[in-house]
């Protein structure tokens, strides 16, 4: 990830190899195969469960931006109990904005699956608006009403 430091200097991944099983020992696993890729130690790497645990990394980070998508939550509220918008609400989807720009800056090879994401956080946004402001569930669209633009750029004031 972007802005970690690349020298191994904390002393975490082993010298020698030490035979960790990635089923009972998952931490000295990862150190053991961190060491194996430093050394340029192909043949010791544990390819098929270290492809999985980076493919793994992969869905987190889609995870992630689909959890930055909650400011979906916020400007639902926002559109459907005008009465109480305050500026703290604007200022919580502003927060909640910096939060998605910085995972799109982090990880620009999710942008092809934003559209994905966006259908994926709204479906949670709309029932989760639902319980906290009281309104039934049919009373927001079933499809996310916002684009790419709406959400990152709409402006909220009050």
């Amino acid at each position: 990830m972007a802005g970690r430091p690349k020298s191994n200097d904390v002393g975490l991944a082993p010298d020698e190899p030490l035979g960790a099983d990635y089923d009972r020992d998952f931490y000295s696993w990862l150190m053991e195969q961190a060491r194996h890729v430093r050394d340029g130690r192909w043949d010791a790497v544990d390819r098929e469960n270290l492809a999985e645990e980076i493919e793994s990394l992969g869905r987190e980070q889609f995870n992630k931006l689909e959890s930055t998508l909650r400011v979906l939550l916020r400007i639902l509220k926002w559109d459907h109990q005008t009465a109480l918008r305050s500026r703290s609400w604007a200022l919580s989807i502003k927060s909640q904005r910096a939060d998605l720009d910085d995972v799109i800056a982090d990880n620009p090879g999710l942008k092809p699956r934003i559209a994905e994401a966006i259908a994926r956080g709204y479906r949670k946004a709309r029932i989760e608006a639902a319980r906290e402001t009281g309104l039934d569930e049919e009373q927001f669209p079933d499809a996310c009403p916002y684009d790419w633009n709406d959400i990152t750029s709409r402006e909220f004031s009050r």
